[in-house]
């Protein structure tokens, strides 16, 4: 009963609030997030959001053109970010557009991963909140009342360093240590509040001119 009170009072929307307008005020490939997943002139990387959450990098990321895999293995968040994907895709034009390259699976990502072959994976692993704001705390607060502290976060990490086939990229708090155990990255985005750890296996090739996006 908790659970089902806490799912009420979170809702996942791209189409309203801070992601509608990053949406609308179309930010672009010079975005940390997407210099870190690899997009560039002429390339547009298949991705899989390993940890979904809330589904706001994967609707950035897809609406730059990347076919974006989001895997969420609570169900409550996954049951949350289908109604929030169900009433952007509702509202049609660029927002159906995106929500049509967006696959969401329940499952869990050490499984999954393996099966997939991905070029690119993002993993955001649960830890203290970057905003100080008391609605940030408050809905990092009900995030993590459903999904956990992600124990796991380092197997996680293994596995998508083992399964991708270009990159792996750790989105992480800007002044945080690294993750323990975890070997150092082949560069880093370093924003005021949040860091992008990329770990570069293989570059992306360039699609051909008519296959771009």
């Amino acid at each position: 009963m908790a659970q089902k009170l806490e799912k009420l009072s979170l809702v996942v929307d791209f189409v309203g609030g801070a992601v509608g307008h990053r949406f609308r005020s179309g930010e672009g490939r010079g975005q940390p997030l997407a210099k870190a997943a690899g997009f560039s002139s002429g390339v547009t990387p298949d991705i899989v959001d390993a940890t979904a959450g809330l589904g706001r990098d994967a609707f950035f990321l897809a609406a730059l053109g990347a076919r974006v895999t989001l895997i969420e293995r609570s169900q409550t968040m996954h049951d949350l970010v289908a109604e929030g994907l169900e009433r952007a895709r509702a509202e049609g034009g660029r927002y159906a557009e995106t929500v049509a390259r967006m696959t969401l699976i329940h499952g869990d990502s050490r499984v999954l991963l393996p099966q997939l072959n991905p070029q690119v994976v993002l993993i955001d692993p649960m830890h203290p909140p970057r905003d100080k704001t008391a609605l940030v705390k408050k809905e990092m607060r009900l995030i993590r009342d459903i999904v956990g502290a992600d124990p796991d976060s380092l197997q996680l990490m293994q596995v998508a360093l083992e399964a991708a086939q270009n990159r792996v990229v750790l989105k992480w708090p800007s002044r945080a240590e690294p993750m323990p155990g975890l070997r150092s990255p082949s560069h880093r985005i370093v924003g005021a509040s949040t860091r992008f750890d990329v770990f570069v296996k293989a570059k992306i090739e360039k699609a051909p001119a008519d296959q771009a996006k």
